[in-house]
């Protein structure tokens, strides 16, 4: 699936991946992540995309952001939108689609494969125009959970398809036990 000689990127939809991670019962190790696609091919960049509440005090997540952000990740970062539902029950909006998009696209003509973690079927017209562009693409995500984390429409077009839990053992650590303030899954 890989060539040694590949110029790859990775694109990290970050809410997507923890909650696919989690469903299998772990959490993910990046420097683990970063460094087996380093050994998969030359990798020029790893972006991450995350929503981060800015009002609170603390967000679980800020550790994590800061230590990617210095340790080769490339963060994209949004304020997540904070509302009330119909059930007057708190919830959290952070959607970075767009934002890996117009990354993927602009990093198109200068890579040879790019990979993202992600099982949104939202981006299958954006694999579908890297391929065009010469790119191959992979996805990183999902079948073995009820119901599967990736859409089947984004499956079928990628030219790879990764089943996370085929990579639990390189990338992946125990689940942390979480703290009475981890109420924030992003």
């Amino acid at each position: 699936m890989f060539y040694k000689d590949e110029r790859l990127a990775l694109f990290i939809d970050g809410s997507n991946l923890y909650a696919a991670a989690k469903s299998l019962g772990f959490d993910i190790d990046y420097k683990l992540l970063r460094q087996e696609f380093m050994r998969r091919g030359k990798l020029l960049r790893a972006f991450y995309y995350t929503a981060l509440l800015e009002n609170d005090d603390y967000s679980p997540i800020r550790p994590l952001v800061d230590w990617l952000n210095y340790n080769g990740f490339t963060m994209v970062t949004k304020p997540a939108k904070e509302f009330t539902d119909s059930m007057g029950r708190r919830k959290i909006k952070g959607n970075m689609d767009i934002e890996l998009a117009v990354n993927a696209m602009e990093l198109a003509p200068h890579v040879d494969h790019i990979v993202i973690f992600s099982g949104d079927g939202d981006f299958r017209p954006l694999v579908e125009s890297l391929q065009r562009q010469g790119v191959r693409v992979s996805v990183v995500s999902t079948i073995k959970t009820q119901p599967p984390m990736i859409a089947d429409e984004l499956r079928r077009q990628a030219d790879n398809f990764i089943e996370l839990n085929d990579l639990k053992d390189v990338i992946g650590r125990p689940p942390r036990e979480p703290r009475d303030d981890d109420s924030y899954e992003n």
